[in-house]
């Protein structure tokens, strides 16, 4: 006998073993699941499950009363659907005290052989109604109360399921796909933003270092300036004033004269091209054309041109025009010349190291400098700049401290931003990050909703007006849902959900500040399912999205909805 063989025979073994067992075992009573066969194995007796130690003939269990007060003996009828909390109290045979609220059993097990077998509400049982969605057997019915007899659907009802459920699958596979190209998503954003703080982080010490150095030489430079003999220090000679402004009034004429000639060259051009336009006019007219307006017009130019003087030669005044606004000129004004006053006795005094013999003149003037900056920090002698505009030393080197500043603040700034974006809440693997700011519209009657990812929500109108905001995002929430799943998926079922929380939207007329919870379910698609006003400007939206589709926290639900 062959491997092969002998491994087909080891795997039957174990069937054939289970089948085997399975005939020997005493069928199930009506109504009871896979799951509670163990409490009706025994053929001459029944405990009831929560309550053992009532114990009853096995004749008692199906006889349409009820004994158990869990109501485990009646799992094939609808005698204890009292039970509920929904149904009134009815009395039994046992002492109330006894009596147990909850039912042992779910409810009557419908086998749905070629589907998926499912539970009945107990109240549903020989009702003279046929639950197919539920019981596609009609086995629920078997009494045919009212002459209702239920037919087996169950095959044709499996096979359009089945149907069903290959789209859906394949749609949940396709939303899965999508979910995993988010995460990375997210992944790789996050590590952008890592990398960004890490960046900053080199920078940001670089340009202490920087902003420390030039902040060292700003101060030197001011200190060693003030070291400076400047001349006509304070209020300067009678010389320096007048030439100071002689200087900013022929400064000042000379901007007039560029101005003036610049007009007059723009007005001459344009005079040439009207001439220019009239002469032509005059040449082309036809005389034989008989309009007094135009042998007006030809005369009226006729009489101009005949009394314009003969042209003069301008050159020689234009060339001195230029000469004089051209700062470079021979004959343009050196104020160098006029600048320099004679020395005062002052400056001899602080120049006196100028007289030394050359080895001795560095070392002097340097000491000459230290004591003389010495002195003014003291406030014992007076700074000789002390009316004059900031040196171009200081100026430049302040200019540099300043834009240094700024860049490390800005840095800085930046990297704080970054830091906060890593310990917000994303959601789950952060998935949230890739969607941040995409944004999902829905027409809903006469407005439009939009709502954008972890930024806001929005309401527009369709026929024009401004647009409401229906609240940002602050955070987000976990929360249980416990609704119908309609017919095509789109709606949230039951379990928990997550839940994106907007806030201090746009103020409502006569009431609070529109807010916004948009409720996600797994999704193929981005996609708004619903909209609606709970109270006065608050509002609900639930939503599909592939970025919750494996996360949600699942209750009990039917049988025939998955994720989508």
């Amino acid at each position: 006998m062959g491997r092969q063989a002998l491994s087909s025979i080891a795997f039957l073994l174990p069937l054939l073993a289970a089948t085997a067992n399975a005939a020997s075992e005493a069928p199930r009573p009506r109504g009871v699941g896979p799951d509670f066969a163990k409490y009706y194995k025994d053929a001459a007796s029944f405990a009831c499950i929560n309550n053992p130690d009532i114990k009853l003939d096995v004749s008692r269990v199906n006889d349409d009363y009820c004994d158990c007060p869990d109501g485990s003996d009646e799992p094939g009828t609808s005698a204890c659907s009292y039970l509920s909390p929904l149904s009134p109290k009815q009395p039994t045979r046992f002492d109330p005290a006894k009596i147990n609220d909850s039912q042992a059993l779910p409810g009557f097990y419908c086998k749905n052989k070629g589907h998926i077998a499912s539970y009945v509400p107990f109240t549903n049982v020989n009702d003279g109604v046929c639950d197919y969605e539920l019981c596609c057997d009609g086995s629920d019915e078997w009494e045919g109360v009212g002459g209702i007899k239920c037919e087996d659907r169950c095959a044709k009802i499996g096979k359009e399921w089945k149907k069903q459920d290959e789209a859906r699958q394949k749609s949940l596979g396709n939303a899965n796909k999508r979910r995993k190209e988010l995460v990375a998503e997210a992944g790789r954003l996050r590590k952008e933003v890592e990398d960004r703080i890490q960046t900053l982080q080199v920078q940001i010490k670089s340009q202490e270092i920087k902003v420390e150095a030039l902040t060292k030489t700003l101060a030197e430079v001011e200190r060693s300036e003030k070291g400076k003999v400047v001349r006509n220090a304070g209020k300067g000679g009678k010389l320096g004033v007048l030439t100071g402004l002689a200087k900013d009034k022929v400064n000042e004429l000379t901007d007039s004269l560029r101005t003036v000639k610049a007009e007059r060259d723009a007005a001459k051009s344009r005079i040439g091209e009207l001439e220019a336009i009239l002469k032509r006019f005059k040449e082309e007219y036809n005389p034989n054309f008989n309009d007094e307006g135009v042998k007006r017009a030809v005369k009226a130019w006729e009489d101009y041109a005949a009394s314009q003087p003969v042209e003069q030669d301008n050159s020689a005044r234009d060339r001195d025009v230029e000469d004089l606004l051209n700062p470079e000129s021979e004959s343009a004004i050196k104020w160098t010349e006029f600048e320099a006053e004679e020395e005062s006795d002052v400056d001899l005094l602080y120049k006196f190291e100028e007289y030394l013999p050359a080895p001795l003149r560095s070392w002097v003037d340097e000491k000459l400098r230290a004591l003389r900056v010495t002195l003014i920090e003291n406030g014992i002698l007076a700074e000789p700049n002390t009316d004059s505009p900031e040196s171009k030393l200081v100026t430049d080197a302040r200019d540099q401290l300043s834009s240094a500043q700024r860049e490390l603040d800005n840095d800085r700034s930046e990297l704080s931003k970054h830091q906060d974006d890593l310990t917000q809440e994303f959601g789950p693997d952060s998935i949230f990050r890739a969607l941040k700011g995409v944004c999902v519209s829905q027409d809903s009657g006469e407005y439009t909703y939009e709502h954008c990812f972890l930024d806001k929500t929005t309401q527009k109108p369709k026929k024009g007006g401004g647009h409401t905001g229906m609240g940002n995002f602050v955070r987000i929430e976990k929360i249980t849902v416990d609704d119908d799943l309609p017919a095509d998926g789109k709606g949230l079922g039951s379990g928990e959900r997550y839940a994106l929380k907007y806030e201090n939207g746009q103020h409502c007329w006569n009431g609070p500040n529109r807010s916004t919870l948009v409720v996600l379910a797994c999704a193929e698609k981005d996609e708004i399912w619903k909209i609606v006003e709970e109270e006065k400007c608050v509002y609900r939206m639930e939503m599909g999205t592939p970025a919750v589709c494996g996360v949600e926290g699942k209750q009990a639900a039917s049988p025939q909805h998955n994720e989508l």
